[in-house]
């Protein structure tokens, strides 16, 4: 414990105290001259303090006693002036630690006590009463406050009304999270109504409506995907103005369809497609005389019809091209029906009339039974008579289709978020997936949020027909994103939205509108039930490059039909071979095949290892072809039985070597010796195998004849009994194949 700091005081008169001072002279340095009083009573370890004279040169501590060697230091007087200066420091010095003392007790009320309290400390006035801290004086009236208005609260607490959305299924868990309630309490309320639920059971939209409205809330009905899109596009539907329009050539195989485009764009397409034929679907985007036309090139060949139905649905006018030395072929005529079932006019191109057998005549006289009459023939439809070769009335053709398109008087909006439809997807090795699209309202920029069939992405690049990367694509331009987050199916509807989160959302919801929409559940008919021997099935894995080709793959493959064997394609996607798909392979025993991609280098060393045979095609026939090769040597092979002879038993030798022997009589046909053979005794066939030996009077021969005696063996059996009858046959198999 800390001594308290304690002044030593010397009080008197002013002429005692000259006095001492003159007594002090004739002292020593260190003395001190000290005049007690007889009235004054002293404590020990406490000194009065009356107001007189302080000194300030001694100031022991408390507990501490004088030594008789300590003498304080006093200046020397040396007359009257000298004493006057001395007394008027030391009152100027008594002032001035009055002055502190009074410092000292004001600052020791707003400090904590830092000494022990003892009773003596206890008594004098310095110590006073700890005050309540601030801190608990605001507790005290928070508490307070609290509690006085804890009725008011009760009395004004209403329920929070709230807008809950409900999907078409949804369970208890997630509607009571929607409206704020207890799960526990929602279940308590069915069990009163007598429907028994859990927690994760799904409810039908119609009894959570019902349960909203009973909490107290309003409930909003969901909005199908398809619907809000709908709403969409209706909104983007105003302040039209004239778009360039979207021709789609089509036509048969091999009748100048791309080389038309070729001429016009004076490119060469055509070069690129294996075997010269047109296998995806093409846009591009001329310009002839300050007029814009977005050409869309499609495949003549049978298998992609679902191609050719895509562009007439998207397409303003078509252009069906007949080459004049062929005539009207099929693909014509399927596309004239497309063409006719989506409502759009028909320019007729009438191609290669250079050739020496072009009869243009003959090919509008075959038209004329497909509701197709010229105009020089009195009807409406626009016939041009070309020729690509040497590349005369391309510039009429051009002018007939802007003609066309003029009277149709084709409109859009250009300042609204931008609509389109997907034309073909694939996925490049170093791009990703890469979308071809033709953007049918609005503008599309770079960074816009979109949503696509069930996939969604941001726009990250746009690269038009020439492979240039442009900042925005306005209406009727076909071109190339990046930014998707899969491969989308070609036809899909191509939506800009506001933010990512619309778009995620909305894709979302397709995606699960798309899974309830699905019965995976197959029912068993009554054929189908009893049948003991199921269908062989031949595993497929086809990998290509594009998603319309991987389309019309799939469904020229659906069209094989067999009661015996049946293809059943596993994995059907785009983009190369990978260790994936060879493992896949493996697993399922199934022929990979491989359209316009080439497998990775893990992925053949892996099918090298495994002896998995990748084949590779790039034309569609090709692989047709292959596929029923395959699925043909699944087929069991037709087996035919033919009946050359049967013989007698009469009597049963034991030959030492030989076992025993048949000796038999050939009643009908002839028997060899490498002929199959059945013993059959009372009706019933007790064996079948083969002929060992064939005996003619102890000579071995190779064949008896009808009416002769001969000693025959079987192969592994010797169980003969008289009048047992053999029969010989022989087999022949040919093997089977599937025709479509």
């Amino acid at each position: 414990m800390e001594n308290k700091k304690t002044k030593l005081t010397i009080s008197g008169n002013a002429k005692k105290s000259i006095k001492n001072i003159e007594i002090a002279k004739t002292q020593g340095k260190k003395t001190v001259v000290i005049e007690k009083q007889s009235n004054r009573q002293t404590n020990k370890g406490n000194f009065s303090r009356p107001s007189g004279f302080k000194s300030s040169s001694f100031n022991p501590k408390r507990g501490t006693s004088l030594k008789p060697g300590f003498v304080a230091k006093t200046p020397s007087v040396n007359n009257d002036f000298e004493k006057r200066k001395l007394a008027e420091q030391r009152a100027t010095k008594r002032l001035k630690s009055d002055a502190e003392n009074k410092d000292k007790k004001t600052k020791s009320g707003t400090k904590k006590r830092e000494l022990k309290l003892t009773v003596s400390r206890a008594l004098s006035d310095e110590i006073e009463s700890r005050e309540r801290s601030l801190a608990s004086i605001k507790r005290a009236r928070q508490k307070e406050l609290k509690n006085s208005n804890k009725d008011d609260n009760k009395e004004n607490l209403k329920q929070v009304k709230r807008d809950v959305n409900i999907p078409e299924a949804i369970t208890v868990r997630e509607l009571a999270n929607k409206m704020a309630e207890q799960s526990s309490n929602v279940i308590k309320y069915l069990f009163g109504m007598g429907v028994t639920v859990t927690i994760n059971q799904t409810l039908a939209a119609d009894t959570a409506e019902f349960l909203v409205k009973e909490f107290g809330h309003n409930p909003i009905r969901e909005q199908k995907a398809e619907e809000i899109i709908q709403k969409i596009k209706e909104s983007r539907s105003e302040n039209l103005k004239n778009r360039p329009p979207i021709v789609t050539v089509m036509g048969h195989v091999d009748h100048g369809k791309t080389s038309v485009l070729d001429v016009l764009r004076s490119a060469n397409v055509v070069s690129g497609e294996f075997g010269g034929i047109t296998q995806h679907i093409g846009a591009y985007q001329i310009e002839s005389n300050s007029n814009k036309l977005t050409f869309i090139d499609t495949p003549g060949h049978a298998a992609f019809t679902e191609m050719r139905a895509r562009g007439s649905k998207l397409t303003d006018v078509v252009v069906l091209v007949v080459a004049a030395d062929d005539g009207v072929k099929p693909q014509t005529v399927e596309s004239i029906k497309h063409a006719k079932a989506a409502n759009v006019p028909i320019v007729v191109a009438i191609n290669k009339c250079d050739l020496p057998d072009a009869d243009p005549q003959k090919i509008k006289n075959q038209l004329l039974e497909h509701e197709l009459i010229a105009e020089d023939l009195s009807g409406d439809t626009l016939m041009v008579e070309i020729s690509t070769k040497t590349k005369s009335n391309l510039d009429k053709l051009v002018e007939t289709i802007i003609l066309q398109a003029e009277i149709l008087d084709l409109k859009t909006n250009f300042e609204s978020k931008a609509t389109g439809i997907v034309l073909e997807s694939k996925i490049d090795v170093g791009r990703g997936p890469v979308a071809t699209i033709i953007v049918t309202t609005g503008t599309l920029k770079k960074g816009d949020f979109f949503v696509s069939g069930l996939r969604w992405g941001k726009v990250r690049a746009i690269i038009n027909d020439q492979g240039k990367n442009i900042n925005e694509a306005l209406p009727s331009t076909p071109v190339e994103i990046l930014g998707i987050n899969g491969a989308a199916k070609a036809g899909d509807d191509f939506i800009v939205l506001d933010n990512e989160k619309e778009a995620k959302t909305l894709s979302a919801n397709r995606a699960t509108e798309s899974v309830d929409g699905k019965n995976p559940l197959t029912f068993a008919t009554q054929d189908s039930a009893f049948t003991d021997k199921l269908a062989e099935e031949l595993n497929l894995i086809i990998k290509s490059d594009v998603h319309g080709s991987s389309e019309a793959i799939r469904n020229a493959i659906g069209l094989i039909k067999h009661d015996e064997v049946k293809p059943k394609i596993i994995l059907s996607d785009i983009g190369m071979v990978t260790e994936t798909d060879v493992t896949l392979a493996k697993a399922s025993n199934a022929i990979l095949i491989a359209f316009n991609v080439k497998p990775s280098k893990e992925a053949k060393k892996l099918a090298e290892n495994e002896k998995i045979k990748i084949s590779s095609y790039n034309i569609i026939y090709e692989v047709l072809d292959y596929i029923k090769t395959r699925m043909s040597g699944l087929l069991s092979p037709d087996v035919q039985e033919i009946i050359t002879g049967s013989a007698q038993i009469l009597e049963i030798f034991k030959v030492s070597g030989a076992g025993k022997v048949a000796g038999s009589k050939v009643t009908e046909g002839e028997i060899a010796s490498n002929s199959d053979v059945r013993v059959i005794r009372d009706g019933a066939i007790i064996y079948t195998g083969k002929v060992g030996t064939l005996f003619r009077e102890k000579n071995q021969v190779k064949q008896v004849n009808n009416g002769q005696e001969c000693g025959i063996t079987v192969k592994d059996y010797m169980d003969f009994q008289k009048n047992d009858t053999l029969e010989a046959f022989s087999v022949t198999s040919t093997e089977r194949s599937i025709w479509w």
